[in-house]
């Protein structure tokens, strides 16, 4: 009993007391070192309540002794990377938030192709959204519906609760806001290829990885069969990934594990007929990686048995065969299939496509933003993750302004020191800009300069207005969307929170850039992805590591990293445990084929 006691008062201290868990873990593994860090928010949710409540008492008799001003109401939508990373980071509790999504967890999802093979189970990396909120200092509320309507002229949402309540007319209900933020991610993109949607699985949400562990398993049980052939079995255990991106390749070297260290031993007559497709519609698979990780990658999967065809376009898919062309010569072949992965790209959800036809964006491919991640058109509607994107402002639109705002004695030309002077303006506004320099290996503005001019350049040497757009005149090719990412979108909802808990600090002392139409400054910084570095899991304890500054890694330290990393990611204390304690399950007994 004294020990029950003693474990109960320390769960509820952390618990009531999140900065008890600022910690460091180091767990050493068959000597490698895994180190991950976190801090969680100090603030307590009930504490919070009642300081609140305690600052709005009545004077004795009854009456408050201060008029509260009313909060600023804030609807988020969806629960995903940008929501949660924006939910973690806001602590100003001058607004009110409620936060609407069909889910009521928050998925990391980089580990759901761990989850088809039974390397992780689903629930450890699954955190509950009400976790999360309970912590905060902000007044949050949750409610478990899908947005099927956004209405701006009235500042209104319309929901439909996903849970089935049994009682007509409470299914449906209107929120009102004074900011809008849409984080609801996206979905598939299937690019209309006749029968993906009908006989393919997907991997985005939970419930993809657990339908495809449970096929996985069920193939291996079937093809384990006495009264099938073996044509029907190499059928059945004929697994075929559409798709040569991370997501792809990564459950490709997923199942090749588990077929090579678990099936081996528990279906050793079937073994020998699995087979792995990988069909890949360009040149290479991992397209956004270096070219050393992909010809490493391709080169593995060739030794490994991995059949990886490239320049392969999947044309159909019925119930027994996928069709496929060949770029180049346009062959077609139809092969027979077990199961079907479609991991191909995404695109707007249904919400996203009705709103974007009512805002005028309807030929757009996803929700179009500033630099500031609003909605164009909108200053109290944002938009992040994979369902928007930043509409960057091109430097020749605005090329009059600046040459105006730079020519400070109206001189109607600009000394390299006049043109030094605003060209860090320039590139915070115009993020092209320092991208073009650093591509084109510019040290400096005097460079650039001596290009326009043709000759050598001098501290004295003057532009004029045509000079100065040539200079800057093939810096808008620089111009690229940012990838469709966790990374991108958690990046996005912190800068969002930053914003909103300084928002009122910042509409008094602005301190962005200055504005080149019109005078002052912007409110806030735009916002500016950093690219951390990205992994690419191969399989046999392989992970491939492109980090910035050209640092390339691929082998089994690499993997030790990527342990290391995305346990330290994980959102909370309670799914970093569950999530080594899965790791360390697996080096010692195996993946789970019990496929629930």
């Amino acid at each position: 009993m004294r020990n029950f006691s003693f474990f109960g008062r320390l769960s509820r201290a952390f618990n009531e007391y999140p900065s008890l868990s600022k910690i460091i873990v180091v767990s050493t593994i068959s000597g490698g070192s895994l180190i991950a860090y976190a801090e969680t928010n100090t603030y307590n949710g009930r504490q919070d309540h009642i300081a609140h409540a305690d600052a709005n008492a009545s004077d004795g008799g009854g009456a408050l002794s201060e008029v509260v001003p009313k909060k600023k109401k804030v609807v988020l939508l969806g629960t995903g990377w940008a929501g949660m990373s924006f939910l973690k980071n806001l602590n100003n509790p001058t607004y009110e938030v409620e936060v609407v999504s069909p889910r009521n967890f928050f998925v990391f999802t980089p580990l759901l192709p761990s989850v088809t093979c039974g390397k992780v189970e689903a629930r450890s990396i699954a955190e509950p959204i009400r976790n999360i909120i309970i912590k905060k200092n902000v007044d949050i509320s949750f409610s478990e519906a899908e947005c099927v309507k956004i209405d701006p002229q009235n500042k209104k949402i319309y929901c439909r609760a996903t849970i089935d309540s049994h009682s007509k007319g409470e299914e449906e209900f209107a929120v009102d806001y004074d900011y809008l933020i849409i984080a609801v991610g996206a979905q598939v993109n299937t690019f209309n290829t006749p029968g993906v949607m009908e006989n393919c699985h997907f991997l985005k949400e939970i419930d993809d990885a657990q339908k495809i562990r449970k096929n996985v398993i069920e193939s291996f049980e079937k093809a384990s069969l006495p009264s099938l052939s073996e044509e029907e079995r190499k059928k059945i255990l004929h697994f075929v990934i559409v798709g040569g991106g991370p997501t792809g390749v990564e459950f490709a070297a997923e199942l090749h594990d588990f077929v090579n260290e678990d099936v081996v031993k528990l279906y050793p007559k079937v073994k020998d007929l699995v087979k792995i497709t990988l069909l890949e519609a360009t040149d290479h698979i991992l397209n956004m990686f270096d070219k050393r990780i992909t010809n490493f990658a391709e080169n593995k999967f060739g030794r490994e048995g991995i059949d990886v065809k490239l320049g392969s376009m999947v044309t159909g898919i019925n119930e027994n065969e996928i069709s496929t062309k060949a770029r180049g010569n346009g062959k077609t072949s139809s092969t027979p299939y077990g199961m079907v992965l479609w991991s191909t790209g995404i695109g707007p959800r249904p919400l996203i496509k009705e709103f974007m036809k009512q805002i005028g964006q309807g030929n757009r491919r996803a929700l179009a933003t500033d630099e500031w991640l609003r909605v164009e058109g909108f200053d109290n509607i944002y938009s992040l993750g994979d369902c928007a994107t930043i509409n960057q402002r091109k430097v020749m639109e605005d090329i009059a302004e600046i040459f105006k705002k730079a020519d400070k004695d109206n001189s109607g030309t600009l000394t390299v020191k006049e043109f030094q002077e605003t060209l860090d303006d320039i590139c915070e506004r115009y993020p092209q800009v320092e991208l073009y320099l650093k591509n084109k290996q510019k040290r400096n503005i005097v460079d650039l300069v001596k290009e326009a001019k043709g000759d050598a350049a001098k501290e004295s040497m003057e532009l004029n207005i045509e000079e100065f757009k040539a200079a800057l005149s093939e810096v808008d090719s620089q111009m690229k969307n940012l990838p469709a990412t966790a990374q991108v979108a958690n990046q996005q909802g912190a800068y969002l929170a930053n914003c909103f808990n300084r928002m009122e600090e910042c509409e008094k002392n602005p301190e962005g850039p200055p504005r080149f139409r019109g005078t002052g400054h912007h409110r806030f910084h735009p916002f500016r992805y950093r690219h951390l570095g990205q992994f690419a899991p191969l399989g046999g304890e392989q992970t491939a590591a492109q980090l910035p500054g050209d640092w390339v890694s691929i082998g089994h330290s690499s993997q030790w990293l990527w342990y290391s990393v995305y346990a330290s990611k994980q959102v909370s204390w309670r799914t970093r445990a569950l999530v080594v304690s899965d790791w360390l399950r697996r080096f010692i007994f195996g993946r789970d084929t019990s496929g629930i």
